[in-house]
């Protein structure tokens, strides 16, 4: 059950921190984007927070035997550093933020605007998510210095 509190209130908590960011406002997004055009930066700040707050939570949690509400932690084991399913999922998240200013969060968050294209937007980021799970992993040998 406090499980269950305590994951509620922090989903609350971001969908908070991602509207006073103003990350669900896809304007302020794309503003962001463009490079080329009137570029807003504001949004560096934002990522540069969530940068330190998980550099930190990560090393906290580094020092612990053990997670608050689990047995053990689940640290990746993975040690190649690219493959071609983490580049293709790249290239994708990439293009859609890019496209329609939203990534999967704050279009979730957005939701809460009944606005028709960010239903569109979160139907499309279930089928896609749908999709990507039904693409075998190919094993892909480790390459030396890597």
């Amino acid at each position: 059950m406090i499980r269950n509190v305590i994951g509620f209130g922090t989903g609350i908590l971001f969908g908070l921190g991602l509207a006073v960011s103003h990350m669900v406002d896809p304007g302020k997004v794309l503003g962001f984007l463009d490079f080329t055009g009137d570029w807003d930066p504001s949004l560096l700040i934002v990522m540069g927070v969530a940068v330190v707050v998980t550099f930190v939570a990560y090393r906290m949690a580094k020092g612990r035997s053990a997670p608050i509400f689990a047995e053990l932690f689940q640290w990746p084991t993975k040690t190649a550093i690219m493959d071609p399913r983490l580049l293709g999922g790249s290239a994708v998240f990439g293009v859609g933020w890019g496209l329609v200013g939203y990534c999967p969060g704050p279009g979730i968050s957005s939701l809460a605007y009944f606005a028709p294209q960010t239903v569109v937007f979160v139907v499309a980021v279930v089928v896609g998510s749908a999709a990507a799970g039904m693409i075998p992993t190919a094993r892909i040998p480790a390459v030396a210095g890597t």
